[in-house]
């Protein structure tokens, strides 16, 4: 088989899918490195600390529900990043 001449259409579901957003080559790439794995993949890209990292930078203190808005997590959440970060 001859890596360069697939087509997404020519692999299988998933791999398929990954073909079409990516290129061949990282399902191929994927495959060879998972295959026979289940994978999930977590909602959240960002990590917790970057975010909270982020969050710390960006209060002004008055902005707690824009930051909770802007990183989809409660006024409460961002709360006790601040506070914690104030006790560090």
């Amino acid at each position: 088989m001859n890596e360069k001449d697939l087509h997404p259409d020519h692999l299988n579901g998933i791999y398929r899918e990954i073909a079409t957003l990516l290129s061949c080559e990282a399902a191929l790439a994927l495959h060879h490195a998972f295959r026979g794995q289940q994978i999930s993949f977590p909602v959240e890209v960002l990590s917790r600390e970057y975010i909270a990292e982020q969050i710390r930078k960006e209060y002004n203190g008055f902005n707690i529900k824009e930051l909770a808005s802007k990183f989809g997590y409660t006024e409460k959440w961002i709360r006790h990043i601040l506070k914690t970060e104030a006790n560090v």
